[in-house]
């Protein structure tokens, strides 16, 4: 001891020498210059992590004198372009000044002659067939009708809205695994406005859950460049921040990638099932171990396959594990509105059990108007939607589903095998449900779907890689050998006659797509969505 002593005198005494030579403000001020430095170079890593070199040096480009100006110019183009054919100019600013009464719906049926002829022809979009005077259609509109004065939020007044919404999320949960032992028998949830609502409440719950549960304030999610959109809003909306990781050869969620992004902010992961883009199945099963082992939430995206997937399986289709049944899972979003063929606006978001679900619920005690409790988003909501949704499910039934899946599955693997015949298409991944999506080698994939749409066909284009989409609806099942056609017949004008044609929209497709600042692109969509509300 006497000896440790000794040596720190000596320690001290020689700092003391070397240091008397230097003035005591400049000893203060170096380890503070330190700390600002080294706070500089981290957040300048931080910087160049999130949004690339090449991002940072396009950002200071656009300081130089002329070129912001330049730039503005050209996205005003842009905007324009894909503005054209809008009629923003001749909409009404004023009440009218006499009220029309029953004359409005003679207005009503002008403004809706001059929507597009979309039946048999949009990717999604309609997802019941025929048209809406006719069969189910006629069936969930009754339905709306007849409760469309009603309010959940009302529960004491229109109880039979509020049984019904009940009855929806425990046939959807039953669907979704619930009933499997490995559950563990709480899956509860509520019903949403739409897939979009159903995604940020799962993700705003797992945030303020894991903050109860482990004390993270940065939150962090994982997800594949595959998964939907609606995750970044979530994202923006509640502050988290989001690893994206690149799809494996086969367009998968690549675990291996999951696992090197998970620390000790990492809320949770996101698989889909299928993913919108290419109808694919992430590995469910795998990420659930993932999400075990790690202790971190794993919420799965059913939107699409929610009510098709658990059908399929029934019928006999390969499909991997995806709900509740697997380990790990703690959430599911999955819409009535699709497959579920009830009226828009009708989702479900569920949790494995009620100490997760508690955290999406926001109660006032303070409130002047009385104590206050909302489970969803929306305080007031349209329990004409929740009885469309509990009529669809309840007339169609089990067998109603089972027939509706195994035509859509057929369908769509007579359209995937369409267009594998196709010299110049090829479908990207191998389609588990009902979305296929192709690309080219041969043509600009943007031109051909020029094209289709001179032909009255609305598909959706993806990049990364460029290509198109189309899911399957029952409006496609009397359709789908035209669209094999018409889609055929595209590839051979693009080939004999290469190049854009008037008005489309392929330019800005593929310039977009190859834009490497992707802050412009996304000032561009900015720009013509607040040039289109």
């Amino acid at each position: 001891m006497e000896a440790a002593a000794e040596m720190a005198l000596r320690l001290r005494a020689a700092a003391n020498d070397r240091l008397a030579g230097y003035e005591p403000l400049a000893l203060v001020a170096a380890p503070l210059l330190a700390l600002l430095v080294a706070r500089t170079l981290h957040a300048a890593a931080n910087a160049v992590a999130d949004r690339g070199l090449v991002a940072i040096a396009i950002a200071a480009v656009k300081l130089l004198p002329g070129v912001s100006g330049y730039i503005a110019a050209e996205k005003k183009k842009v905007v324009d372009k894909m503005q054209s054919g809008g009629a923003k100019n001749d909409r009404r600013a004023d009440l009218p000044t006499i009220g029309l009464g029953e004359q409005v719906i003679e207005e009503l049926e002008t403004l809706k002659a001059k929507d597009v002829d979309w039946q048999g022809k949009c990717s999604g979009t309609v997802y019941i067939a025929g048209s809406e005077s006719e069969g189910h259609f006629e069936l969930i509109n009754k339905a709306v009708s007849m409760f469309s004065h009603t309010n959940p939020l009302h529960q004491d007044v229109f109880k039979s809205v509020a049984n019904m919404e009940a009855e929806v999320v425990a046939m959807t949960a039953a669907l979704l695994g619930s009933k499997e032992k490995s559950s563990g028998g709480q899956i509860c949830g509520n019903m949403t406005s739409g897939g979009t609502e159903s995604i940020l409440l799962a993700v705003k719950t797992t945030r303020d859950y894991m903050r109860s549960k482990k004390g993270i304030t940065k939150p962090e999610i994982i997800m594949a460049e595959s998964a939907h959109s609606a995750y970044d809003k979530a994202a923006e909306y509640f502050n988290i921040k989001v690893r994206r990781v690149p799809v494996n050869k086969e367009f998968l969620a690549d675990v291996k990638g999951f696992k090197r992004c998970i620390n000790g902010n990492t809320i949770m992961m996101i698989g889909s099932a299928p993913g919108f883009p290419h109808g694919l199945i992430d590995p469910i099963e795998e990420l659930g171990e993932l999400a075990s082992r790690y202790d971190i939430c794993l919420h799965i995206d059913l939107c699409l396959g929610g009510f098709v997937l658990p059908f399929a399986r029934k019928l006999g289709y390969p499909i991997p594990p995806f709900d509740f049944s697997v380990k790990g899972v703690t959430s599911i979003s999955s819409d009535v509105h699709k497959y579920g063929l009830a009226p828009k606006g009708t989702s479900i978001v569920l949790y494995r059990n009620h100490e997760i679900r508690k955290h999406q619920f926001v109660a006032v005690t303070e409130w002047t108007g009385g104590l206050y409790v909302s489970p969803t988003m929306a305080g007031s909501r349209p329990g004409g939607l929740i009885a469309g949704a509990w009529a669809a499910m309840m007339s169609l039934g089990l067998n109603g589903y089972l027939d509706n899946t195994r035509c859509v599955m057929e369908v769509s693997k007579k359209i995937q095998r369409g267009i594998g015949e196709i010299p110049g298409l090829f479908v990207i991944g191998k389609p588990d449900m009902t979305i296929v999506a192709f690309g080219s080698d041969v043509v600009d994939i943007f031109e051909v779907n020029d094209i289709m749409s001179s032909k009255g066909w609305h598909l959706n284009a993806l990049q990364r890689p460029n290509s198109l989409h189309i899911c399957v609806t029952l409006q496609h099942t009397t359709i789908y050998d035209q669209f094999l056609k018409d889609l055929q017949d595209s590839v051979d004008t693009v080939k004999a006659n290469p190049g854009p044609i008037s008005g489309g929209m392929a330019p800005i497709y593929g310039a977009a797509g190859k834009m490497p600042d992707r802050g412009t692109v996304r000032e561009l969509l900015v720009e013509f969505m607040d040039s289109s509300c």
